[in-house]
């Protein structure tokens, strides 16, 4: 069975107050809570559990969140943001 590319690896990196930051293969990205708010409220353990189904895809099931690698490295194409029920 083959194993993961390294440039298909995604790992997160490291999680502040204002958001966290993950390698996508030798790339790292930065998402913070107040561009992504469905990830702020979210365990570690679940931020960390980060699936890449495609090149172009994140998903973290445990959160159910999925994104667009393009909307993290060019958030400004993406001027929509999603809203949290309470």
């Amino acid at each position: 069975m083959p194993g993961t590319a390294i440039s298909d690896s995604v790992e997160l990196s490291s999680v502040s107050p204002d958001g966290l930051r993950l390698w996508l293969g030798d790339e790292e990205l930065y998402l913070p809570f107040a561009g992504f708010p469905w990830i702020r409220d979210a365990t570690i353990r679940a931020l960390a559990n980060i699936e890449r189904p495609a090149p172009s895809h994140l998903y973290w099931p445990d959160i159910d969140v999925d994104l667009s690698v393009e909307s993290i490295r060019h958030p400004e194409r993406f001027p929509l943001e999603a809203k949290i029920a309470r």
